[in-house]
Parts: structure tokens; sequence; C-alpha cells
């Protein structure tokens, strides 16, 4: 009898991630409690869902495209609700959203084309940069929370400065820590797509000098 790939546990977990975050997005405008609590573990549940692949041997391609589009997606979510909140910043929303979008987009497809099982199999020899990234799993972690407290922060803010902790609110004080390691993420981003396009225009060459000899 074949597996059913849609009922693994790391899916499963995937499901409740998305529902979660769609009660997030319905709750944003105006509930921030139930808005935030629901984002952040949908976040948090994205560190599970990868333990359970490796516990149980149940990784799959599947999952790993849903785990990619649900990060996406909350993420261009919680922008969107951003740009509404601070319309004078909106351009800089925007172009995190870009910058977010194609940089994975980019990454994931080269990734692919080279027969990677996983947008985190990253080659060694490659870039220094991603290659700490993606095989130090304490540095994934901050960045990647520390990107997502830092929006959830400001979004935060728009309703509360939250409990004063050293004359300053708990949630500006967080913000404003985690804000270079969202620039930081930013910048790695840019560096997938650097890598990327290298890697595409790589596998392009190749082909086409196969072409040739044939």
């Amino acid at each position: 009898m074949s597996e059913n790939v849609y009922l693994f546990i790391p899916n499963i977990i995937g499901y409740a991630r998305i529902v979660l975050a769609l009660i997030s997005f319905y709750y944003m405008p105006f509930d921030h409690v139930t808005a935030t609590w629901t984002y952040l573990l949908s976040g948090l549940l994205d560190a599970v869902d990868g333990h359970a692949a490796r516990y149980f041997g149940q990784s799959s391609k599947f999952g790993a495209m849903l785990d990619q589009l649900t990060d996406r997606s909350a993420t261009m979510c919680l922008l969107v609700v951003l740009s509404y909140f601070y319309p004078r910043y909106m351009f800089w929303f925007q172009l995190s959203m870009i910058i977010d979008i194609v940089c994975h987009w980019m990454h994931l497809h080269s990734s692919t084309m080279k027969g990677s099982s996983s947008h985190k199999a990253i080659d060694l020899s490659g870039n220094p940069v991603l290659r700490l990234y993606y095989t130090s799993r304490p540095v994934l972690f901050v960045m990647c929370a520390g990107n997502e407290l830092f929006y959830a922060m400001l979004y935060l803010l728009h309703f509360t400065s939250g409990p004063t902790i050293l004359f300053i609110g708990l949630w500006k004080l967080i913000c404003i820590l985690c804000a270079p390691i969202s620039l930081a993420k930013t910048a790695i981003s840019l560096i997938h797509l650097y890598a990327a396009s290298e890697n595409i225009v790589a596998i392009d060459v190749a082909e086409r000098r196969a072409a040739k000899a044939e």
C-alpha cells in the first residue's frame, strides 16, 4: 500500500499552521491579541514540523513546498497590514515583500534545477554566508525569529506600546533589538538572489554547451 503523503504528521502540522495563519489574518485589523498569538504560534510550529519530518522520516517535497508557501504568505499578509497601519512607510514594506518573494522564488527554483531535495540543502562549497545560515540551526532560528518578531512588534505598536521596562515600552524595545536582525536577513535574501542567479545562469550555459555539442 502506498503512503499517503497528505497525512504525514509534519504535513498535518503544516495544515494547522495554515488555519492559525488564516485566523490571524482575519483578526489583524481589529483584535491584536488574537491575531498576535495565532500568528506567532503558526510561526513556532514551523520549527515543530521540521523536527517531526526528521523524527518520523516523513520529509517530502510536498511538505517542503507547503512550508515555504505558508511562510511567505504569512509574512506577505502581515506586511500588507503594516502598509495599511503605517502608510508613510508603505514603499519600504512593498520593497520588503518584493525582496522576500523574488529571492526565495529564485533560490527555491535554482535548488530544484540543481536536484536538491530541499531549498535548505546548500552546497557546502558555495557561498559562506548561506552555508552558515543553513548549517547552523541557532543562526537560522535567530534570523527567522528576529525577522518575524520585528514585524510582529511593529504590528503591536499600532495598538499599544506594551508594559514599560526601563522607561521604554516592551514592544518598542523588542522592535529596536530585532531591527538589525531583520536588516541582516534582508541582506541574506539578496545573497540568495545573487547565488541563485549564478546557479541558474551556470545551468543555462551548461545546457547550451551540451546542445551545441550534439
